[in-house]
């Protein structure tokens, strides 16, 4: 694990030392390069030069920060907190109708796609390597546009070494995959939270095409093969006045239903979830 100093002036001797951690994707992309004796490891907005023990920007060589390499366990309460966070959307709910097991997200994929509804990779293995090469493709597609070919690179070559996997396997990939801190998940998220949102449909549909194979492969999960019911689960997150109102409200009609349309991150344990 190599954290780089934060200091605003990272050089100065009379402030205390203060160290960031890199995010788990670009700290796979570092420990590949240093595993394999490569002189720098190369991310989207700068590169570590291990000889110098520098973090180097990509586009002005003289913005430079001390690097050193440690080993620590994870922190579950920092990442906890950003999977729990409710990102921004452009509605006064952060939930969405009752629609079913399969939410409308993994419908407009399957036909985008051309499948069927029994049409399942977990059922179909013919199917893996297809989506596999979707899906990697559409995350560097996806990417692109917010500049992070490089990680998006990482993600797809992870994957793509499972395309003529068992379903399984491909699926604990992409498990895995998803729960790195990085900005996949991220982008999933702001596009499927908005399913339910008539203002910003455009948006979400524009994302089926890219994200939809990857996100219909971490649907089709080969071990939940029984509908789970009546557990309970926890999630904290901050909240606006409105969506709170809105929570209120739904409580009021006990007959009703409504669902996270995100994959979204929730605990057995409430004091976890708090």
């Amino acid at each position: 694990m190599l954290p780089s100093q934060s200091n605003p002036n990272p050089w100065s001797e009379s402030e205390p030392a203060e160290w960031s951690h890199y995010s788990d994707l670009e700290t796979l992309i570092i420990e590949g390069a240093y595993s394999t004796k490569q002189p720098q490891a190369i991310l989207d907005d700068y590169y570590i030069d291990f000889k110098q023990k520098r973090q180097i920007s990509n586009i002005d060589s003289n913005k430079q920060r001390p690097i050193k390499r440690v080993q620590r366990k994870r922190d579950d309460k920092h990442l906890r907190e950003e999977r729990f966070m409710d990102l921004p959307v452009g509605t006064g709910r952060s939930f969405s109708g009752e629609y079913g097991w399969v939410s409308p997200f993994i419908i407009e994929v399957r036909r985008h796609l051309g499948l069927q509804p029994d049409q399942l990779p977990s059922k179909d293995p013919q199917l893996i390597p297809m989506l596999v090469e979707k899906a990697a493709q559409g995350i560097i597609t996806e990417a692109i546009h917010i500049r992070k070919q490089r990680e998006a690179e990482k993600l797809a070559e992870v994957l793509l070494e499972k395309k003529n996997k068992k379903m399984k396997e491909v699926w604990q990939c992409c498990a895995y995959l998803y729960t790195l801190e990085s900005f996949l998940y991220k982008t999933i998220n702001a596009a499927m939270r908005l399913i339910g949102d008539k203002d910003h449909e455009e948006v979400w549909r524009s994302k089926v095409g890219t994200l939809g194979p990857f996100c219909l492969l971490l649907w089709d999960d080969p071990y939940n093969t029984k509908v789970t019911i009546e557990k309970t689960l926890y999630r904290g997150a901050n909240l606006k006045p409105e969506q709170i109102a809105a929570y209120e409200e739904m409580a009021k009609h006990k007959n009703e239903y409504r669902s996270f349309q995100a994959y979204t991150s929730c605990s057995r344990n409430r004091k976890k979830a708090e």
